[in-house]
């Protein structure tokens, strides 16, 4: 058993009930160093995909809750859903999208705080658990006959601040446990979860829609409230935790928190080297490269959450090969989005550690974003193989830079060389990055949900100008890393170059 102490928290970390279970099959009687690096890999990588699913059910049954504006649906298809089946259905669904993520970016900052002070297991597993609970009420409307727009935007209003748990909690363990030189390929794979994610959502909630709208929440929620338990039984939240030891053939390969991390990070008590309190807000703004990426990422989630949000409903809505596709048909070939985003986050990931720049990589997907949508809407209705071909393609390139920002920018970010090796500002840092960003993603989809009354064409001419946008706050950084590339750096284990001159070691308190 070890403690993190701060001037304002004391708790103390206790070894998992599950770990107890499996450390009983093992000959040592303890786990390897790597055997913890895969445990920590795997749990974190499927609890984010249930964070994923349970959104999921919103996009996919938007077409059955608000009333066809056309007579192409199937006999199948379930009719509206009072109050979304007026003329301003898809406005309301709108506003519900923008509650959920409005205290989703909210609470992102506030669980990122806490993420750094609290036990992450404990935290992650309330907000599994309560990320269960109301996503089942919000199903529970369709056996209760509740029509109260109310009920709907409340619902999504918890549900929102409980899912903002989930992010800062898995990318705080995961980056204690892996080393930065091989953090893009490594979390370039993990990211696949949230398009997995995704997928798993759609196929979920399109497969058991046929029963009933309502199972198509139910069911996510049942998924990711059984995983919180799993969460809670197993998870090693960093080594010191579970008294974790590297031998000398590890030492390479895994993690250093920040530049500094000695062996004695790894002993049980933590006695001696190693910085322990948590970095103010305010302090972790101040690090370099937080804020350029943190306000690049606000326009790259936008474009990806409207896609996530509203996509099977477009595809519903849009004559591909002469001809509509049912609800059902829609959510499932939306999926392919989802499948582009696999790919993009691990070719981004790669592209970023051959590379060594972070920068470099997001901001060249996020330019080739730009021709994709247009592509995408312009061609995509002629075949259904063209639509295809399209949307993974769409998706490789928004999801791409979306997954490297997320993941090991804010992980890199987190271990800043500025923060002295100080641990307790991965959580913080996340909140930040991925906290601003979802700021857009709540914007653009309730954008989406009114423009898309006018027109298509200009959601489309939206998501390209927020793209460009996104990569044009990049500019400085990747000019540095430019630089850095031709003429070399005295600060080669500097994954992210600083767009500023050198600073004072950052206060870690505030």
């Amino acid at each position: 058993m070890s403690s993190w102490t701060s001037s304002e928290f004391l708790y103390e970390e206790i070894k998992p009930p599950g770990i107890h279970f499996l450390e009983r099959f093992k000959r040592s009687g303890k786990l390897s160093f790597k055997q913890y690096q895969g445990l920590v890999f795997g749990l974190t990588f499927i609890a984010y995909i249930a964070f994923h699913a349970s959104r999921k059910p919103n996009s996919i049954v938007k077409g059955t809750l608000s009333k066809p504006s056309t007579g192409h649906f199937k006999a199948t298809d379930q009719g509206g859903w009072a109050p979304f089946d007026g003329p301003d259905g898809t406005a309301l669904l709108g506003q519900i999208d923008l509650a959920f993520l409005s205290v989703y970016a909210v609470g992102m900052f506030v669980a990122g705080h806490l993420g750094d002070r609290l036990d992450l297991r404990t935290f992650l597993t309330i907000g599994m658990v309560g990320t269960g609970v109301f996503t089942a009420l919000f199903g529970v409307a369709f056996w209760a006959n509740i029509h109260s727009f109310y009920y709907f935007l409340a619902i999504q209003t918890l549900a929102g601040w409980f899912q903002s748990i989930g992010w800062p909690c898995v990318v705080a363990v995961l980056g204690n446990w892996f080393d930065k030189k091989r953090r893009g390929v490594i979390m370039g794979v993990w990211s696949a979860h949230t398009s997995i994610g995704n997928i798993v959502g759609s196929l979920i909630a399109t497969g058991l829609l046929k029963f009933g709208w309502g199972w198509s929440f139910v069911g996510p929620a049942l998924l990711i409230t059984f995983l919180g338990l799993v969460i809670y039984l197993f998870l090693p939240v960093n080594p010191p935790a579970v008294e974790a030891e590297r031998d000398g053939t590890e030492l390479d390969s895994t993690m250093r928190l920040g530049d500094t991390i000695t062996e004695s990070f790894l002993s049980s008590r933590m006695s001696t080297g190693f910085d322990r309190r948590a970095v103010g807000f305010l302090a972790a703004w101040k690090i370099p490269g937080v804020a350029p990426f943190a306000f690049c990422l606000f326009f790259t989630k936008l474009v990806s959450y409207t896609f996530l949000y509203w996509l099977p409903f477009y595809v519903s809505q849009t004559e591909i090969g002469g001809e509509h596709l049912s609800q059902e048909t829609s959510g499932n070939l939306s999926t392919l989005f989802d499948v582009g985003g696999v790919v993009g986050g691990i070719l981004a990931g790669y592209f970023s550690d051959q590379l060594d720049g972070r920068a470099i990589t997001a901001g060249g997907f996020i330019y080739l974003t730009i021709p994709a949508l247009f592509l995408y809407r312009t061609y995509g209705h002629i075949s259904m193989t063209i639509n295809i071909i399209l949307m993974f393609t769409a998706g490789v390139f928004v999801n791409g830079p979306y997954a490297l920002i997320t993941t090991a920018v804010a992980a890199d970010l987190g271990t800043h060389k500025s923060l002295k090796g100080n641990a307790r500002a991965l959580a913080t840092v996340t909140a930040i990055i991925d906290g601003t960003g979802s700021v857009g993603a709540a914007i653009g989809p309730v954008l989406t949900g009114y423009i898309a009354a006018i027109s298509w064409d200009a959601v489309f001419y939206m998501l390209m100008t927020a793209a460009l946008i996104s990569g044009l706050l990049l500019t400085k950084l990747i000019i540095t890393e430019v630089k850095t590339l031709l003429y070399g750096s005295s600060e080669d284990d500097e994954v992210v170059a600083s767009a500023s001159e050198p600073r004072p070691p950052i206060d870690v308190l505030i």
